[in-house]
């Protein structure tokens, strides 16, 4: 009786008691509608893309002109301070550390923390929460001198990029621009020599 139902399936051709031949029925019908080669013959020979996409002309003319850079925001006042005036937090992201520098418009150092003098040691140094705490530091001193508004540039592609600029936010001091100066050469030192094996 299980046989009949796990059979359904399936049809019997020269029901002899001994032997019986299978063929395929319903079963092979729909392993062949999820084929692979059926589904690629279905799909159109072109790509046709994205509607309306080839319809806009793109003018690359004025690209430079619409990019923001620091020039831009000469004339910007924020809570009655100009742009350019405004204090830098400078974050450097190096693998081993996060270093943050508060430092005037001009470049003057007002205060400065990083991993290491938040406490962390050694190989802590470079995580996330140590970044995060230095920050968070750093935001807290610069409320004390009553700068609530500041100018972020970042340097460096270590895993506390992210996580400085939270522990800014965190704190609930005003973040106005935030700059990536990460130093890119065209021409980058020459690599190790090649292990002989």
């Amino acid at each position: 009786m299980w046989i009949s139902r796990v059979l359904s399936g399936f049809r019997i051709k020269n029901a002899s008691p001994n032997i019986r031949s299978f063929t395929r029925g319903t079963v092979f019908q729909k392993w062949k509608e999820y084929d692979h080669r059926s589904w690629l013959k279905s799909m159109p020979r072109k790509d046709e893309g994205v509607e309306g996409v080839g319809s806009v002309e793109m003018c690359g003319k004025n690209r430079d002109a619409s990019f923001p850079t620091e020039s831009t925001f000469t004339d910007l006042r924020i809570n009655g301070v100009l742009f350019p005036d405004l204090p830098i937090v400078h974050i450097k992201c190096s693998l081993n550390n996060t270093i943050c520098a508060l430092t005037d418009s001009k470049g003057k150092h007002i205060y400065i923390r990083s991993g290491g003098t938040e406490g962390y040691k050694n190989a802590r140094k470079g995580t996330t929460v140590a970044a995060q705490a230095a920050a968070a530091a750093l935001a807290n001193k610069a409320l004390s001198f009553s700068l609530n508004d500041v100018r972020v540039i970042i340097k460096g592609l270590g895993p506390g990029r992210h996580a400085s600029i939270k522990g800014l936010e965190m704190t609930g001091i005003n973040i106005v621009s935030i700059t990536d100066r990460t130093p890119a050469s065209e021409r980058p030192p020459r690599p190790r020599k090649a292990k002989r094996l």
